[in-house]
């Protein structure tokens, strides 16, 4: 297990990775984070799932950068859920 630091992705990121696309595209749209990240190629619309590890290592730059509140609001717990919802009584 290294100790290098995780790198941060915010939905909306769009990162270029090492290798091309078979379609040629090299610029990915992050629309899913997670333990495994979501990614929609920039030319032709595919979109596939990495594991956050191999997004690092492929990735080598940010083209731009998604929007910190957005991934905020998303990953914020519910607050209009205070736990399971009661049992009716019948």
């Amino acid at each position: 297990m290294t100790t290098r630091p995780v790198t941060e992705l915010l939905l909306g990121d769009v990162v270029r990775l090492r290798k091309a696309h078979p379609c040629g595209g090299r610029d990915w749209l992050v629309d899913r984070l997670g333990a495994d990240i979501g990614l929609r190629c920039q030319r032709c619309g595919r979109h596939v799932l990495l594991e956050r590890r191999a997004l690092e290592t492929r990735m080598t730059a940010f083209v731009s950068r998604g929007d910190p509140a957005l991934t905020a609001a998303l990953n914020a717990p519910d607050s209009t859920s205070d736990g399971p919802a009661p049992a009716s009584e019948a």
